[in-house]
């Protein structure tokens, strides 16, 4: 009689295991459903823009020079080099300004001739553009055979930046706010915000190949500062 009473307190154990795990059956799993829900709302692009007036400007400074030999041909170019440095920085163009950019010597591959090349080009920044002409004179009178440029850019452009992003947030609730009326239905506050700038450089160039530039012009023009930003609203 007792292995019976035990046998029968087995089974009903067994029985109430197994309706356990029938329960189980079907119920979604809470994690998985947490993933599983979608979030509604409106997603928009905004863009926002400024103009900035650019105040600072660099030149690439270049010689060239040939020789019989190749430790000629950089001989010469050297001193020469060092005599458009020394323009420069009595131009008024600092030390910390200037950076050599590239070196280099080999044969001179022109039919009629034989012999080398040897070419050095120095950049220069120039943080008073009202200086600019003057010094793109020195330059030339130091004897820079090339000159390219100018690459104009200004200084404080994070200011400009965060303009042009808060034009662009402005601009993608107005979007959202016209999408929603359309819809029928009202823009909530912002639920995902992804940030991407794209500034234009103003890019110029110009090439000075003898010493009678004098009074170059150069027009400082206007560079546009773009912002874009895709923001997500909730729906209310």
């Amino acid at each position: 009689m007792e292995d019976m009473k035990i046998l029968r307190i087995v089974i009903a154990a067994l029985l109430v295991l197994g309706l356990v795990a029938l329960a189980g059956i079907g119920k979604p799993d809470a994690a998985g459903g947490a993933e599983d829900q979608r979030t509604e709302g409106i997603t928009v692009t905004g863009v926002g823009h400024v103009d900035a007036v650019p105040d600072e400007a660099e030149f690439s400074f270049g010689v060239t020079t040939k020789g019989a030999s190749a430790r000629i041909a950089l001989r010469e170019n050297a001193e020469q080099m060092q005599r458009l440095i020394a323009a420069l920085k009595a131009a008024g163009v600092a030390k910390r300004d200037l950076k050599t950019q590239d070196v280099s010597v080999g044969p001179d591959y022109e039919p009629s001739r034989r012999g080398y090349t040897a070419s050095n080009t120095v950049s220069a920044r120039i943080r008073d553009l009202d200086r600019a002409g003057a010094i793109l004179d020195a330059a030339s009178r130091a004897g820079a055979t090339n000159v390219y440029g100018p690459s104009l850019t200004r200084v404080d452009r994070d200011g400009f930046e965060q303009k042009a992003l808060e034009q662009a947030v402005e601009n993608a609730r107005e979007r959202a706010v016209g999408l929603a009326d359309a819809a029928g239905i009202k823009v909530g506050r912002v639920t995902s915000i992804v940030e991407s700038t794209d500034g234009g450089v103003v890019y110029r160039e110009a090439r000075v190949l003898d010493a009678a530039a004098t009074n170059v012009p150069i027009e400082k023009g206007t560079e546009k500062i773009t912002a874009s930003v895709t923001v997500t609203f909730a729906i209310d």
